[in-house]
């Protein structure tokens, strides 16, 4: 019985962090979904760095669309055309989950077009707050591939935030690979 319970243990546990394993990211357009213009591309440039660092050819959305455009134009087919005569196949979307350590990836597998209608409340940083939670979802061919998130502790203004960023996803960018 032991060995029962063990086994559907380790089975659960192996599911819920296998949605990004199998992804093997070779590409991407980063599209940060923040309602503040400087927060978004604070990390898109952030995140386009960090995936350029470890081998991937990665694009932000503000390279495609114009300044102050709304991300939902990158799923109109002249936008997506544009994207794949760059070599690019692979949407990641980033956003702000929240600002607590417990919370878990989302369990909505909605396409692109949907997931970029979503709209995300939360800044890049607010007073007295220590931890953040970033979640990443993974698009192909505007279906959903994967999601993952990581989470930012002891956070006490918006360059701590991005610093933390920065060294918490260069470490979890060898799992999307």
């Amino acid at each position: 019985m032991k060995l029962f319970a063990l086994l559907i243990v380790v089975f659960s546990f192996t599911i819920s962090f296998a949605q990004t394993d199998g992804l093997k990211l070779k590409n991407a357009l980063v599209i940060g979904q923040l309602d503040k213009a400087d927060d978004r591309y604070s990390i898109e440039i952030a995140l386009t760095e960090i995936l350029t660092n470890a081998g991937v050819k990665a694009i932000p959305s503000l390279n495609i669309l114009k300044v102050g455009s709304d991300v939902q134009m990158l799923v109109l087919d002249s936008v997506q055309k544009i994207v794949t005569n760059k070599g690019i196949d692979t949407y990641l979307t980033v956003s702000v989950r929240g600002y607590d350590r417990k919370f878990k990836r989302a369990e909505s597998h909605d396409n692109l077009k949907t997931a970029l209608s979503v709209g995300h409340l939360f800044p890049l940083y607010r007073d007295e707050i220590t931890s953040i939670s970033f979640e990443f979802t993974f698009y192909r061919e505007g279906q959903f591939m994967g999601t993952d998130i990581v989470k930012c502790g002891n956070v006490s203004n918006r360059d701590t935030v991005l610093k933390r960023f920065k060294k918490k996803t260069a470490k979890r960018v060898r799992k999307w690979l």
